[in-house]
């Protein structure tokens, strides 16, 4: 009889959403409080922290939905700014086996101004599930090298905290790259982290200050002093492309990096058929058969974008009507007020942009 209850209460709510249809039960709950949603992830923020002036740390409580993450992953945060719903990647820097979700996000563009000046303790977010396959292999290596530089921290320490709590037997070197002391994020954290963990040694280089474990931009030798069984190890590094450019070359293979290669992608610019009206401005062109984002910076806008090959969301804008291509996947969507990235969108026919 008790195995019965959960169907029949699975049942009941199943019921209750197809007569709460077109809205769904999801909407009722959240006008009661947006964390009783039960198929979008939503995100309470519990704790805002300074730690440099150019940026801020948040503690999310996630809703029951989350499914958890990878150290390493990234996630899609979702934001509403000035009516329009807004979606930047930002790695959790928690360990994985934390209940909360830890964000640091440093002040460029809009999303993240919005997050370093708009958000506070009481805020909901939207979230996505964890995506990214830059993550450590199930089997932990016996040598972890991680290299960080700035903002690029933030999966790197989720990778050390994860194996901390994992009490990982091997040797962990940590080595942060910053402009100088002031600019090092979690660098308490940091050797908190080390006093807990014998084995894990935290190096501090400062590119543009003197006084740090080393000095200086990346060099081989810098490796050579702090991990010399480095070519044995596992490299994860993330920072400015400089940096992990660098370090790739040197360690080759077994680097693992967060990847950010723009995809081959073809665009049938011959065949293209229909119009393209972003509706705000008033602007219209003819569909060239480009990527929206190329379309709408012909026709004289200039929308905010970031890495143009599909990953970061800075592009994001609101399909009102027509139907869309995805360069990447291929799928063509024609839903109504649907969010599209422009970069990979390409129309298919008659199309009309929220922009």
């Amino acid at each position: 009889m008790t195995a019965l209850i959960p169907r029949r209460v699975r049942g009941l709510a199943s019921l209750a959403e197809a007569l709460l249809t077109p809205h769904g039960m999801d909407r009722y709950l959240e006008l009661v409080d947006p964390m009783l949603v039960r198929r979008e992830i939503r995100g309470l923020v519990t704790a805002v922290r300074k730690q440099t002036p150019d940026s801020v740390t948040l503690t999310v409580r996630p809703s029951r939905a989350w499914p958890g993450f990878t150290a390493g992953q990234y996630v899609r945060v979702q934001v509403e700014i000035d009516g329009v719903r807004r979606t930047r990647c930002y790695s959790p820097c928690g360990s994985q086996y934390d209940g909360e979700l830890e964000f640091t996000v440093k002040e460029q563009g809009l999303v993240s101004g919005h997050l370093n000046r708009a958000i506070g303790v009481g805020s909901v977010v939207n979230l996505s599930t964890p995506d990214g396959s830059f993550t450590l292999p199930a089997e932990r290596p016996d040598r972890v090298l991680l290299i960080a530089g700035g903002s690029g921290i933030t999966p790197v320490l989720a990778m050390a905290r994860t194996l901390v709590d994992e009490r990982h037997a091997g040797e962990i070197v940590f080595v942060q790259y910053s402009n100088s002391p002031a600019d090092a994020l979690y660098r308490t954290e940091l050797a908190e982290l080390a006093a807990r963990h014998p084995g894990l040694r935290v190096v501090h280089a400062h590119t543009h200050s003197e006084g740090g474990d080393l000095n200086g931009f990346f060099a081989p030798e810098h490796l050579e002093r702090v991990a010399p069984w480095f070519r044995d190890a596992e490299t994860f590094v993330c920072g400015p492309k400089p940096l992990m450019d660098a370090v790739r070359e040197e360690l080759g293979e077994r680097v693992h990096t967060e990847e950010f290669t723009p995809p081959a992608l073809t665009f049938d610019t011959e065949n293209a058929e229909g119009q393209v009206r972003f509706k705000r401005s008033g602007r219209e062109c003819a569909n060239s058969g480009k990527p929206l984002l190329e379309q709408a910076e012909e026709a004289g806008l200039s929308p905010e974008h970031g890495c143009r090959m599909g990953i970061c969301f800075s592009c994001t804008q609101l399909k009102t009507a027509g139907r869309v291509r995805n360069a990447k996947t291929g799928e063509i969507s024609g839903e109504e007020d649907e969010e599209i990235q422009l970069c990979i969108s390409v129309p298919v026919g008659d199309v009309e942009i929220d922009a």
